[in-house]
C-alpha cells in the first residue's frame, strides 16, 4: 500500500513539474540507451555461442557439425518459447506493427528479453535468420513498457515504441540515420516536428552505446578499390530491375513456405520437417549458416572462393562457373533456410537475410556478365554486391531511403551514393508492380489492421468498432401492434427501431417516417402489426468489421445509420455516420504529434 502511494506521488510530481514534451524527450533518451545495450548484448551472445561451436571446424571439407548445431539451436529456442515464455514471439516487426495499430502500442513485459534470448540461441547455433527483427521487437517493448510504467497515453506510447525500434536498429548496425528511417518507412510513424527530436535522440543514443562497447568499426568492411563510371548506369538500372524481381521472389516464397508451416498443427512435425531441411541446406551450402555476415564480407572483398569453405564442393573453388553457380544457389536457397528456421520453432528476422540475398544477387549479376564477356571493361563485383544489398532490402521492406542510408552507413560506401539511389528506387518500383505491401505488412494489411502514411486509412484503423456502436435504440418485435408501437415511439428519442425475434435475431427496422401517416389512425391500432410496415436495412455491419469497410458500406448505401450484428446475426446496436465522423476527429487530434 505504501509502495503504491509513493509511486502515485512520483507520477503526480512528474505531471506537475515536467512538461509532456520534455518528459517524452527524457524517456526517448533512456529508451535509446537501454535498447542500445540490448543490441550489444544480443550481438555478443550470438558471437560467443557461434564461436564456441565452430572453433574446431575445418574449412577444407564438409562438416557434419552443420547437420547438428542448427537443430540443437532451434530445439532449445522452441522449448524456451513454449515452456518459459509461453507466448508467440515470432515475426517481431509484424508484432510491433500490430501493437501500434490494434493494441494501443502496448507490448508485454517479457517481450523486452524473450526474443533476445531465443534469437541469440537460434542464430548462434546456426539458424539462418537475422538478429534485427528480434532487436526491433525488444527495443519497441522497452519503449512501450517504460511508457506504460509512467502511465503515458497511447499517442506517446506509439512514439516510444518507435524510439525503441530506431535505437535497436541503430545499435545493431551502428547506423543512426537508418534507425530513424526504419521507424518512418517500415513502422510508418509520421516524421513531424513533434516526433523528430525523440526519434533522433533515441537512435543516436543507441548507436553511441554500440560504438562505446564495440568500437568504431563498420559492420561490413568495404573499400571502393574500383571507381564507379557513369557509363555503368545502364547496368545499374538493369540491376535495379533484377533486385526488384529477386525481392518479389523472396517475399512470395517466404509467404508460401510460411503457409506450409501454418498447416502443420503439430509442433513436433514442424520441428522435424523444418530442421531437417535446414540442416541439409546448411550442410550442402555452409554460407547459409547463421546470419551470413561472413559471406557478405567475403563478397564485398571480392573473395568469392571463400564461399566454398567447409563445403563438400571445396575442390571446385577455382572454377569460374562453379563460383557463379554457388552464388546463384545461395541467393535462391537463403529464403528456404530462413523460412525453415522460423517455421520449425526458431526465432529470428528477415532483415539480415534480405541483405544477404541482395549481396548475392548483386555479385551474381556482375559476375555472370563478366564471365560471359558481354562488356569490354569488367563490372566491379564488389560495387554491384553493395548495390544489390540496398536494392533487395528496398524491395522486400518497401523502404528505399532506409536501404540507401543503412547500406552506406554500415559499409562506409558513401562513394556509391548515386548508384545506390538508382538501384533502390528501381527495385522499389519493380516490387510495387507486383505487391503494394512489404514482407512485414502483408499479413496485417490483408486483415485491415495496418497503419499507413495515408492519414485517412490510419485513423480508420485506429478507430475501433466498439467505440462507435450506439445501443440506445428500443427494440420492437414483429407481432407488436401499431398501438404498442406508438407507445414505444412516445418513450424514445430516436426515429429508428430495430425489429428482433425472441432469440435476438435482427429481422428488419422500422423508420418513423414510414409510419408517420398511420401512427395516429386509431382504427388501425389493433389490426396493424410491425411485420406489416417494417423494412429491411440497406446493409448490416458485422461486429469486428474494419472501419474502412464500414465506411464503404455507408458510401454504397447512402445510409446514415446501419445496424450492427454478431456472427450469428443477433442485433447489437447501430453505427451512424455522425458518430464515426465525431470519433474520427477525436482520434486524428489525439494521435497528432505536432
Amino acid at each position: 500500500m505504501g509502495g503504491g502511494g509513493w509511486y502515485m506521488k512520483m507520477l503526480a510530481w512528474r505531471e506537475k513539474h515536467i512538461k509532456e514534451k520534455t518528459f517524452l524527450v527524457i524517456l526517448a533518451l533512456v529508451t535509446g540507451v537501454v535498447s542500445g545495450l540490448a543490441a550489444v548484448l544480443l550481438k555478443t551472445l550470438i558471437g560467443l555461442i557461434s564461436g564456441f561451436l565452430t572453433q574446431r571446424v575445418q574449412i577444407s571439407n564438409g562438416n557434419l557439425q552443420y547437420l547438428i548445431f542448427p537443430v540443437l539451436g532451434i530445439l532449445t529456442a522452441s522449448l524456451y518459447v513454449r515452456f518459459v515464455v509461453r507466448d508467440n514471439i515470432s515475426h517481431g516487426v509484424t508484432r510491433v506493427l500490430y501493437a501500434i495499430a490494434q493494441n494501443k502500442s502496448r507490448l508485454k513485459t517479457h517481450n523486452m528479453y524473450a526474443s533476445l534470448v531465443a534469437s541469440s540461441i537460434t542464430i548462434g547455433c546456426g539458424g539462418s535468420v537475422g538478429a534485427e527483427g528480434p532487436i526491433v521487437f525488444t527495443g519497441a517493448a522497452i519503449g512501450s513498457n517504460l511508457g506504460q510504467a509512467f502511465r503515458l497515453s497511447p499517442r506517446l506510447l506509439m512514439m516510444l515504441v518507435g524510439c525503441g525500434a530506431a535505437a535497436g536498429i541503430a545499435g545493431i548496425f551502428k547506423a543512426p540515420i537508418a534507425g530513424v528511417l526504419f521507424t518512418v518507412e517500415v513502422l510508418m510513424l509520421d516524421l513531424t516536428a513533434g516526433s523528430v527530436m525523440p526519434l533522433i535522440l533515441a537512435s543516436v543514443a543507441g548507436a553511441t552505446v554500440s560504438y562505446a562497447f564495440t568500437g568504431y568499426n563498420v559492420e561490413f568492411f568495404f573499400s571502393q578499390s574500383e571507381p564507379f563510371y557513369t557509363m555503368r548506369i545502364p547496368f545499374v538500372v538493369l540491376l535495379g530491375v533484377f533486385c526488384g524481381l529477386v525481392s518479389v521472389y523472396f517475399s512470395k516464397m517466404a509467404g508460401a513456405l510460411e503457409q506450409i508451416f501454418t498447416t502443420m498443427h503439430n509442433p513436433r512435425v514442424r520441428f522435424l520437417f523444418g530442421s531437417i531441411i535446414l540442416s541439409v541446406f546448411i550442410f550442402v551450402f555452409p554460407p547459409l549458416y547463421g546470419e551470413g555476415y561472413g559471406a557478405i564480407n567475403n563478397l564485398l572483398a571480392g573473395n568469392v572462393s571463400a564461399l566454398f569453405d567447409n563445403s563438400v564442393f571445396y575442390d571446385y573453388r577455382s572454377s569460374v562457373w562453379a563460383c557463379a553457380l554457388m552464388v546463384g544457389m545461395l541467393c535462391l536457397c537463403k529464403v528456404f533456410a530462413t523460412s525453415c528456421t522460423n517455421g520449425s520453432g526458431g526465432v529470428g528476422g528477415t532483415f539480415a537475410p534480405s541483405l544477404y540475398v541482395g549481396c548475392m544477387a548483386g555479385f551474381f549479376f556482375a559476375y555472370l556478365i563478366n564471365a560471359t564477356g558481354l562488356v569490354a571493361l569488367p563490372l566491379s563485383t564488389k560495387n554491384f554486391a553493395l548495390m544489390g544489398m540496398a536494392g533487395v532490402m528496398a524491395g522486400v521492406m518497401q523502404a528505399p531511403l532506409m536501404a540507401i542510408f543503412l547500406t552506406a552507413e554500415m559499409t562506409g560506401g558513401y562513394e556509391l551514393f548515386l548508384p545506390l539511389l538508382i538501384v533502390s528506387a528501381i527495385s522499389y518500383g519493380t516490387y510495387r508492380i507486383f505487391s503494394p505491401y512489404s514482407i512485414y505488412t502483408k499479413r496485417l494489411a490483408m486483415r485491415g489492421e495496418l497503419l499507413t502514411h495515408q492519414k485517412d486509412q490510419s485513423v480508420l484503423t485506429l478507430l475501433k468498432m466498439e467505440s462507435v456502436i450506439e445501443k440506445d435504440f428500443i427494440e420492437v418485435h414483429p407481432d407488436m401492434s401499431l398501438k404498442d408501437m406508438v407507445g414505444v415511439i412516445a418513450r424514445s428519442h430516436r426515429n429508428l427501431f430495430p425489429v428482433t425475434d425472441s432469440a435476438g435475431q435482427l429481422l428488419g427496422v422500422v423508420l418513423l417516417d414510414d409510419i408517420r401517416n398511420i401512427m395516429f389512425r386509431t382504427d388501425l391500432y389493433r389490426r396493424m402489426h410491425v411485420n406489416r410496415f417494417m423494412s429491411m436495412p440497406p446493409a448490416k455491419v458485422e461486429i469486428g468489421m474494419p472501419m474502412d469497410r464500414v465506411m464503404k458500406l455507408f458510401d454504397d448505401t447512402r445510409a446514415w445509420n446501419l445496424p450492427v450484428v454478431d456472427d450469428q446475426g443477433r442485433y447489437i446496436g447501430f453505427v451512424s455516420k455522425s458518430k464515426i465522423f465525431s470519433s474520427y476527429r477525436q482520434v486524428l487530434k489525439h494521435y497528432s504529434f505536432d
